[in-house]
């Protein structure tokens, strides 16, 4: 194939490691390939918090109607950063082998989440961390900060914050070692829909597209996030609910964990449920019944979906 293969993502530096991830392979079918950088809304407005701007989609909008427009072949994204519903004409092509989906503490000093002085300052934009953060230890102060990952850990050196919670995937992708850096427990620290997870974004019907990024696709990976995006759109969330939801595969069982926290951390539901791998879509919304059921809705703002797609 002559035709150069476009990518199209983010100019971050993270986003555009993570676009190496997919043209690297590419490339190495005999694939040319060109990583084109779409500079979002999203992007211009990186010391706002998102939910004054319009939430996540903001991270996505501008690459996605290039996407339509043809200009570009496929888009890479971080799963986390797309809501639940896509653009008529787009699908999720390929999601490649989940990087690891835990949050971490990364602090100025040694220590561990529990053993932060009272009072401690932690930076975190994400309605889920801070939820999380004050449920665990409400006597926390927990403060918005914006920015790519070296920005915010520019911050963190500047003194005002003790820590900052990220993405543990960000780092690896960066190569950035932190040296007080705590991975937090997925069981307790509930991960953010699709986190750790790529996806692979492209025009419905695209064949040619379709062809080339289906090596790439990880079943475990398609299967998880698949449940954890079903129980998004179910609970009818958005990226200013306090939610998480993770999936993992063992012995041929999908087992899915979720959460639904008020704002302030006082209140915390949490479930679990698990199924085939088969039928990820289904479990999810099971579990995300199960949160309606216990008053999910009450607890932060939701629009449950119950109309779902044949």
């Amino acid at each position: 194939m002559s035709a150069t293969f476009k990518i199209g993502t983010r100019g971050s530096p993270l986003a555009l490691a993570q676009a190496q991830v997919v043209a690297t392979p590419l490339r190495e079918q005999g694939v040319e390939v060109e990583i084109v950088r779409v500079r979002t809304e999203g992007d211009r407005l990186l010391e706002v918090p998102l939910a004054e701007v319009g939430g996540k989609g903001l991270f996505v909008r501008e690459i996605e109607q290039m996407l339509l427009a043809g200009a570009l072949d496929c888009a890479v994204h971080s799963l986390k950063d797309l809501p639940a519903d896509l653009p008529t004409g787009l699908t999720l092509a390929a999601f490649p082998e989940r990087e690891d989906p835990r949050d971490v503490l990364v602090a100025r000093a040694r220590t561990r989440f529990e053993d932060l002085r009272p009072g401690a300052v932690l930076g975190t934009s994400s309605p889920r961390r801070r939820a999380l953060a004050l449920a665990l230890r409400p006597d926390l102060v927990v403060e918005p900060i914006r920015g790519n990952v070296d920005t915010r850990l520019r911050k963190l050196e500047g003194g005002t914050f003790d820590g900052v919670l990220l993405a543990a995937a960000g780092l690896a992708r960066l190569g950035l070692i932190a040296p007080h850096a705590q991975p937090l427990d997925p069981e307790v620290f509930v991960p953010a829909v699709g986190q750790g997870v790529l996806a692979i974004e492209t025009r419905t019907g695209d064949r040619r597209a379709g062809a080339l990024l289906e090596r790439l696709d990880h079943a475990a990976t398609r299967a998880c996030a698949l449940a954890e995006r079903a129980c998004l759109r179910r609970l009818g969330a958005s990226c200013n609910s306090p939610m998480a939801a993770h999936a993992v595969i063992a012995a041929d069982t999908l087992r899915i964990t979720a959460l639904v926290a008020s704002e302030d951390g006082r209140k915390v539901l949490r479930g679990s449920a698990a199924a085939s791998p088969a039928a990820p879509e289904a479990v999810g919304r099971r579990l995300a019944d199960s949160l309606l059921e216990q008053g999910a809705a009450s607890v932060t703002a939701l629009r449950p979906v119950t109309q779902w797609p044949a």
